[in-house]
């Protein structure tokens, strides 16, 4: 479901950037980081960069009996509790004249300040595991800034910090039970 998330959202992020004049014309310009590319990271020039930087579990809209579900008949069942989590996407822009790295970053935020919320309803392409994504914008302080580019081991390039919110991975029914009887001896 990770994947179905960064993926989608790279692609409307694209098809908006398809359709602003001020950076251009061309193909997709947000794309993912090539597996051979990580180590030490290398962001791929004339693009802007989608780089998953942590996941992070949401702890605040846990229900109170964990272990607790209702099948699609209505039957209380035991089940896995569901994981929430959010994701930090990091959207890099490296291009040879700055002012392209800042005008994309530029069109990057402008989009999500638009279209933050994505559902079924508004955007049916959206993975059927996933129910709703919402996009905040993040800003750390200096301090955290430098240790995410520490840890990337290359220098700051133009870049803006998103928490993608919510990725519920759901227990299903009866799961506790199979697994408990599985561990028994």
């Amino acid at each position: 479901m990770i994947d179905d998330a960064i993926v989608f959202l790279r692609n409307r992020l694209n098809r908006s950037l398809r359709g602003i004049s001020e950076v251009g014309p061309g193909g997709d310009k947000v794309e993912f980081i090539s597996g051979d590319q990580m180590d030490p990271i290398s962001f791929k020039s004339e693009a802007v960069s989608a780089l998953l930087i942590n996941v992070e579990e949401d702890k605040t809209l846990r229900a109170p009996d964990l272990y607790a579900g209702v099948d699609d008949n209505g039957v209380r069942q035991k089940v896995r509790p569901e994981i929430r989590l959010n994701l930090l996407l990091l959207f890099v822009a490296h291009f040879k004249e700055y002012a392209d790295s800042l005008a994309y970053i530029s069109a990057v935020i402008r989009y999500f300040q638009n279209d933050c919320v994505f559902n079924r309803q508004n955007a049916p392409e959206l993975s059927n595991r996933i129910d709703k994504l919402l996009v905040e914008l993040v800003t750390l302080p200096f301090s955290e800034q430098s240790l995410i580019w520490s840890s990337l081991r290359t220098t700051y390039r133009p870049s803006v910090l998103y928490r993608v919110k919510t990725i519920v991975f759901k227990g299903a029914p009866g799961a506790v039970r199979a697994i408990n009887h599985a561990m028994t001896p």
